[in-house]
C-alpha cells in the first residue's frame, strides 16, 4: 500500500535543483504518492504544511539545516513524521542521525520505515535541531553567502570565520545553569541539542540527539593563535579541554546580556537575548537507519 507524502525540496539548497527530479523518481519507484510544493517563503511553507498535513502520512524535506529549521515548529504542532534528504551544505542533522548523504540511500531509509523519537532544543518559543548560538556564529551567518556555500561547501564556513574573527569583539553575559550564575566575557556562546553543527563540528564529545540535555560552551579567546587548537578539538567535541573554553550541561539554561544580541538557530537568525533554552525530550519522530 502506497503512503502519501508531502515532499518539499529546497531548489536553492546546494544540491536541491540538480537532485529534484531524481528524488521524485526514486520515491515513485518506492511506492510513495507525493504532493510537492515549491518553497517561496518560510511563512508560505508553513501554510502549505498546515494545509496538507492531515492528508499525508509524513513529510519529506530535501534541503539543508536551515530549511529544516524553518518548518520544525509546524512539524511539532502537527506531529508529522519527518524524512530527511540531505541536499544542503553542512547537513549536520543528517550527520547526527547517520542518514546517508547518497540520495537513493536516504530515500531507502525513509522507505524502510524505522522511526526514532528525537529531542529538540527550544529557545524563546522557537524549536531547533542542532545548535543555537550568539556572538561569532551570528557574524559568520551574516557574512556567509549562498554563492560561497555552493562553490566551497563546508570550507566556506571556515573561510568566513577567519574573515570575521578579527572584527568580532568579546561581550559579557550571565549564564544561569543548574542553579548557578556564571559571568563570562566571551566571543561566542553555543547551546547544542544534537551532536553536529557548523559543517561537522561536535558540540560535546558524548552528545547525542536523545540524551535529554543541552550542552553549552563559551568561547573565550584572548589571542588569535588560540583558533588553531580549536580546529583540532572541535571536530571531536574536545574543545572543553582547552583553558579558554568553558562548558556546562543542563535541561534548562538562561543567557542574559546587557544589550540585545541576536541568536542563530541552525544557521537562521530567529530570536534575541535575553533567552531561555530548554530541551524537549522525544519531541519529533524522524526516519533513520536501523543501525543508528
Amino acid at each position: 500500500m502506497s503512503k502519501k507524502v508531502l515532499l518539499i525540496v529546497n531548489r536553492h539548497a546546494r544540491k536541491g535543483k540538480e537532485h529534484f527530479a531524481q528524488v521524485v523518481d526514486i520515491l515513485h519507484d518506492l511506492e510513495f504518492e507525493c504532493i510537492t510544493v515549491p518553497i517561496k517563503s518560510t511563512e508560505q511553507l508553513k501554510q502549505d504544511i498546515q494545509r496538507y498535513g492531515k492528508q499525508v502520512d509524513l513529510v519529506i524535506i530535501g534541503g539543508g539545516d536551515g530549511t529544516l529549521n524553518g518548518i520544525v515548529d509546524t512539524l511539532v504542532e502537527l506531529q508529522l513524521p519527518l524524512g530527511i534528504l540531505p541536499l544542503g551544505t553542512a547537513n549536520d542533522l543528517a550527520r547526527t542521525l547517520s542518514i546517508p548523504l547518497s540520495i537513493p540511500d536516504a530515500c531507502q531509509v525513509i522507505a524502510d520505515g524505522y522511526l526514532k523519537p528525537i529531542d529538540l532544543g527550544w529557545v524563546n518559543g522557537k524549536h531547533f535541531f542542532n545548535v543555537a548560538s550568539l556572538g561569532l556564529s551570528v557574524k559568520i551567518t551574516q557574512n556567509l553567502t549562498k554563492g560561497a556555500k555552493r562553490r566551497w561547501g563546508i570550507l566556506a564556513y571556515l573561510a568566513t570565520a577567519v574573515k570575521v574573527l578579527s572584527k568580532t569583539r568579546p561581550f559579557h553575559a550571565d549564564i544561569i545553569v543548574n542553579g548557578e550564575t556564571i559571568r563570562v566575557r566571551t566571543l561566542q556562546i553555543a547551546v547544542g541539542n544534537g551532536r553536529y553543527y557548523g559543517g561537522g563540528m561536535t558540540i560535546a564529545e558524548d552528545a547525542t540527539i536523545d540524551d535529554r540535555r543541552l550542552d553549552l560552551y563559551s568561547l573565550e579567546l584572548e589571542h588569535w593563535w588560540q583558533i588553531f587548537p580549536l580546529l583540532r578539538t572541535f571536530p571531536k567535541g574536545q574543545h572543553g579541554l582547552l583553558p579558554w573554553v568553558q562548558t556546562w550541561s543542563g535541561e534548562e539554561i538562561e543567557i542574559r546580556t546587557r544589550k540585545e544580541y541576536t541568536i542563530n538557530t541552525d544557521g537562521e537568525l530567529t530570536t534575541t537575548t535575553p533567552a531561555t533554552f530548554k530541551v524537549i525530550p522525544q519531541a519529533l519522530n524522524v526516519f533513520v537507519s536501523k543501525e543508528i
